[in-house]
């Protein structure tokens, strides 16, 4: 069962010796952060709220200033302007060692010349932790990422996804209340990496630590969050649960980023939206009034009609241009208005004779399907 947000946890076998119960965690409260490198502003007065127990992921392309925003709340880099709350304590100005944070980077930043145990002990030593409470805790820790018996090994020795499971292991032995995470997968192939974002996800749901994760994969965060922070320019854009930020994006720019989209323009008079005079269905009011705005389609969300197939959808008229055979799925290709296109994901093994490259189709979408946000650009320049 999940621990509850904030609540310390026990479990059935120990994590970090016999009596002891990982601290609760921490609510962020950050406000107004500002950091710019010359005319640059990486942070442009960011303001976030994360909840205690939350794990949530700042997401955007690189550039877009979520690192900073991370080595912000680590301690690396100070902000011109801004405060950022731990629980009730103003940490803004403390160096990072004494914020008591968990930290895993994207290159491991495991010691070499240490074992894995050594690596493990080392924020314990630090902190004074006596030789017999420490050995237990590289032990429980060890166990925790399903590493058992690895203590001995040099860090050399260990895969990938070892290494990542020790840089783990060492950010959350000393018990912090708060974990930040810095792309610690981008370097572990698909595969491992797929695997890795679950263990991640059940260790957070275990421990109940406040966790704050950086990525550019958007797939990774829709896969791994609470909530999802969107990056652009500096700016947060929209935070939301990865249902609502993919189903109800408010900008283009989160359209176009979170998951497979196509953009069609469109125009809004007096509450109606359309498409080159088609007038569209919509199952919720629109976020602008602006008179140019862009239609995302996600290729999943939509259907070739057949004969009087069609109903209450949205209906948009093109041809066939090129089927792409993507192993569990094939993508079509439709040229619309304008030569602008759109793209329909279908199983593979549908029939497609009748749809050869050059066939007139109609293709539709429910009126809940249709996402209308106002078209970039989103952030003044």
């Amino acid at each position: 069962m999940r621990p509850r947000p904030g609540a310390a946890v026990t479990f059935g076998e120990p994590i970090y010796g016999a009596t002891a119960r990982v601290p609760a965690s921490l609510p962020i409260a950050i406000r107004n952060l500002t950091k710019r490198y010359g005319v640059f502003a990486a942070l442009d007065s960011v303001s976030l709220d994360i909840r205690s127990g939350e794990f949530i992921t700042l997401l955007g392309p690189s550039g877009s200033g979520k690192t900073t925003l991370l080595m912000v709340l680590a301690g690396f880099v100070r902000p011109e302007a801004g405060s950022v709350l731990f629980g009730e304590r103003e940490v803004v100005l403390l160096p990072p060692h004494k914020r008591e944070v968990g930290m895993v980077f994207q290159n491991y930043a495991l010691f070499p010349h240490m074992s894995v145990a050594g690596n493990l002990a080392y924020p314990l030593r630090l902190r004074g932790v006596g030789r017999t409470e420490c050995a237990a805790r590289v032990r429980d820790a060890l166990d925790l990422v399903q590493l058992a018996g690895f203590g001995d090994r040099g860090v050399e020795e260990l895969s990938g996804g070892q290494k990542q499971r020790v840089a783990l292991a060492r950010a959350v032995i000393f018990e912090p209340r708060i974990l930040l995470m810095d792309e610690p997968l981008s370097a572990l192939d698909k595969k491992l990496r797929e695997q890795m974002q679950l263990e991640v996800r059940r260790l957070h749901d275990r421990l109940g630590l406040t966790t704050v994760y950086v990525t550019h994969d958007q797939r990774e965060a829709l896969t791994m969050s609470d909530r999802i922070a969107v990056i652009d320019r500096g700016r947060i854009v929209q935070v939301d649960r990865p249902l609502e930020l993919y189903e109800q994006p408010h900008t283009q720019f989160v359209a176009d980023f979170i998951g497979e989209t196509h953009v069609l323009p469109v125009r809004v008079h007096d509450g109606q939206a359309s498409f080159f005079g088609r007038p569209l269905r919509l199952a919720r009011p629109l976020l602008s009034a602006a008179p140019d705005q862009v239609l995302a389609l996600r290729p999943e969300k939509l259907r070739f009609l057949e004969g009087a197939d069609g109903g209450d959808l949205n209906e948009i008229e093109g041809r066939i241009r090129q089927h792409v055979f993507q192993g569990d799925s094939q993508l079509t290709y439709v040229t619309v208005a304008e030569g602008r296109e759109i793209a329909v994901r279908r199983s593979h093994a549908v029939d497609t004779a009748r749809h050869a490259p050059g066939t007139p189709v109609r293709v539709g979408f429910s009126p809940a399907d249709t996402i209308i946000v106002p078209a970039l650009p989103d952030l003044p320049t």
